[in-house]
């Protein structure tokens, strides 16, 4: 197994990218190789004065990268050497079976739908973030930022593919599926929720619990909570200003630990034809080793596979 990462990508590149490497390499398995696009000079210098061995990785040399601010469609099409390209580029040509970034979102998320590409017949790929429960375990919230308006269609999907991520990688037998409304009635909400609502209650292709409000999000009555992004982003946001706020008071909770970010490292992209997770622009060493586990397990899982196999 190849797992591609940008160490040009991120707030703190490449320092932050090369250490997380480092920490990710210690506990990934003897099978699982990593692939650093990125300059490749730079990283085997800085490695060897880290005393660690250059060669347990493989390089993908380039010096251009995507910057944060650069519109991202233009930026992927005018940068074929950047380390966002290449990297869809070898993702693509099944060099790599996974890539992830702490770069620019934007480019990552077209690189995602213009090379790899969505898998027939899933309207709005999206990204999803875990929600911790306040019994133990975790949930996940989707979409929280791809895609900001919705029709009910869509969202209908996005329940089928929290399903199959909930399934294969948090090993939830038969996940539950909950909308995110301003009510549990069916009658209450938006248009477009109304109308998810109904395509939703007969659904036989996930377990569908009805509509669930915002004190709802961390207790168990829904493993899987289906939105529009705009409405997901905003409470994405809000857990970790929240987590924020408590940090800075010097106070310390074994469930709003559970709120930092670094523990589950990136977000992936679901409903496309490969494997490739989002990092925070911030990200830490620590985050960006949990985000290259979490790409070994969605290999692992053959998560995009199956998500073919039910869109068939």
């Amino acid at each position: 197994m190849k797992i591609g990462f940008d160490i040009l990508g991120g707030d703190h590149a490449p320092k932050n990218c090369l250490d997380g490497a480092i920490l990710a390499a210690k506990e990934l398995p003897g099978d699982v190789k990593l692939v650093l696009f990125g300059d490749s000079d730079k990283a085997k210098e800085y490695f060897k004065q880290q005393n660690i061995d250059p060669e347990q990785f493989e390089y993908v040399h380039t010096t251009e990268n995507i910057e944060m601010g650069e519109h991202p469609t233009k930026a992927f099409s005018q940068k074929p050497n950047s380390s966002v390209f290449l990297g869809f580029k070898y993702l693509k040509e099944n060099k790599i079976h996974a890539f992830a970034s702490a770069g620019n979102t934007g480019a990552m998320l077209v690189g995602a739908m213009f090379t790899v590409k969505a898998v027939p017949g899933v309207i709005r790929p999206c990204i999803t973030s875990p929600l911790p429960k306040e019994h133990g375990g975790f949930g996940i919230i989707l979409d929280v930022g791809t895609n900001a308006d919705c029709k009910p269609d869509v969202l209908y999907q996005f329940g089928v593919l929290g399903s199959i991520w909930a399934k294969e990688i948090y090993k939830i037998k038969n996940p539950k599926v909950g909308l995110l409304n301003i009510g549990e009635e069916p009658e209450k909400g938006n248009l477009v929720s109304q109308a998810a609502y109904n395509l939703m209650k007969d659904a036989k292709d996930f377990n569908f619990v009805g509509n669930i409000e915002g004190n709802d999000l961390y207790n168990d009555k829904a493993d899987v909570i289906v939105c529009e992004g705009f409405v997901g982003n905003v409470v994405l946001k809000n857990a970790e200003q929240f987590y924020n706020l408590i940090q800075s008071r010097n106070r310390s909770d074994e469930f709003f630990d559970r709120f930092n970010y670094e523990i589950y490292g990136g977000t992936p992209i679901l409903g496309i034809n490969s494997n490739v997770l989002i990092l925070h622009g911030k990200s830490s060493p620590l985050a960006i080793k949990n985000a290259l586990l979490l790409a070994k397990e969605m290999v692992n899982a053959k998560l995009d596979e199956k998500i073919k196999q039910v869109f068939q």
